[in-house]
């Protein structure tokens, strides 16, 4: 996959589409010792808070991808062709608890550029992410009383909000800008 540098004020991408139907993997930890874990996202956001461009990332406490996130100073989202859907559904719905799912996925992981945790050399956009910031989602806060039925046996998720430190991807996700 041809992907190139893309500063932030070039970055172009349908990010409702991209979270939503395409979905983005969700990586924390160290590749040279392969003591890292992914995870298939569908909930995100991407902006800018305190003048930094952010990556906001949502995980349950019990999904195996929280130790890592929890551990690590950084976190990737990368973004795949509609013909690595499978390997996403695959990574989403097995652990990594129960054994190497990434292997069996037949996606790569490589070395990013500017952080720890790796991405995937089968990516078309690559998000590096250094932490500044969690929290947890709290119901107390809740003002819509239907977003309480995500959360059945009360499993809120913990949210990490990441400075975009760097961004590669393929032309498409390049604006021009004039």
């Amino acid at each position: 996959m041809e992907r190139a540098p893309i500063a932030v004020a070039e970055f172009s991408a349908p990010l409702f589409k991209t979270f939503n139907d395409d979905w983005l993997l969700l990586t924390a930890g160290k590749l040279e010792a392969r003591q890292f874990n992914t995870m298939t996202v569908s909930w995100g956001c991407l902006g800018v808070l305190w003048s930094r461009p952010v990556a906001i990332a949502f995980v349950r406490p019990q999904r195996h991808t929280y130790r890592f996130m929890e551990e690590s100073p950084d976190f990737t989202l990368t973004a795949f062709p509609p013909e690595r859907h499978d390997a996403l559904m695959l990574l989403g719905t097995k652990s990594g608890r129960d054994g190497d799912k990434v292997a069996e996925s037949g996606l790569t992981p490589t070395a990013s550029s500017k952080v720890g945790s790796p991405c995937f050399a089968e990516a078309h956009l690559v998000l590096e992410c250094r932490k500044i910031y969690r929290d947890d989602l709290k119901p107390e806060f809740f003002l819509d009383p239907t977003i309480q039925g995500n959360y059945p046996t009360k499993d809120y998720h913990r949210f990490y909000l990441g400075e975009v430190v760097a961004i590669f991807g393929t032309e498409r996700f390049r604006r021009v800008c004039r």
